[in-house]
């Protein structure tokens, strides 16, 4: 990706990288150390992205959107609600609500009845508590971006059927207690392949100017 952005010029196309990691814990650019629990035998990558800690493996569904931000003419707020709106599509197609809430980026879901479109206390709003409250809800989708001159790298992962537990090794970008979901967890069969699939058309429709 670094190699890619270094190179690309102003009529570079833009592309989408969808993949599937091994096990790794990968660490952000502001990431401490203390959010590292007892990472064991998965390794731990420091990466040049935004945020903290998390986890990727089998299982979860890593999308990287290449973009040039000024061909495309928005701006990174903009890029980062549409990232978080194409994956609240993705689920909407498998019959889920996604949320947003306030000064946590990514997608998350109601733990009791993940289906219900009631508005969340935690939404964002003008005037917002400065701490995030994850009180009943799940994180099902995580944004960890990087962007050179107006270009963006490393993107958004959303977890389908995979093994959870090295989300205990870590406090999840970097939130101690973060209850960290997949869409088998939450009732939703799909493969991987499919939600790739989906998630990758949503992330075309919503990113394209």
């Amino acid at each position: 990706m670094q190699d890619f952005t270094a190179a690309r010029t102003p009529n570079t196309p833009d592309k989408l990288w969808v993949c599937e990691h091994p096990p790794v814990f990968t660490q952000g650019l502001a990431g401490d150390d203390n959010h590292l629990l007892a990472p064991g035998n998965i390794p731990v990558v420091p990466t040049n992205r935004g945020g903290q800690v998390t986890f990727h493996g089998p299982g979860q569904v890593v999308a990287y959107p290449l973009i040039d931000l000024k061909r495309a003419d928005y701006y990174v707020k903009e890029y980062v609600y549409r990232i978080e709106e194409a994956v609240i599509r993705t689920l909407v197609h498998f019959g889920i609500t996604g949320h947003r809430i306030s000064g946590a980026p990514g997608i998350y879901v109601r733990l009791d009845d993940p289906h219900s479109h009631a508005i969340l206390a935690q939404r964002p709003q003008k005037h917002a508590g400065k701490d995030p409250d994850f009180a009943g809800l799940g994180k099902i989708a995580a944004l960890g971006i990087k962007v050179s001159r107006h270009c963006t790298y490393h993107g958004v992962s959303l977890n389908v059927a995979m093994d959870l537990s090295p989300y205990r090794r870590i406090n999840p970008c970097g939130y101690q207690g973060l209850q960290t979901i997949d869409l088998s967890t939450i009732g939703v069969s799909v493969s991987w392949q499919e939600a790739a699939d989906v998630l990758s058309q949503k992330l075309v429709t919503y990113l394209v100017p």
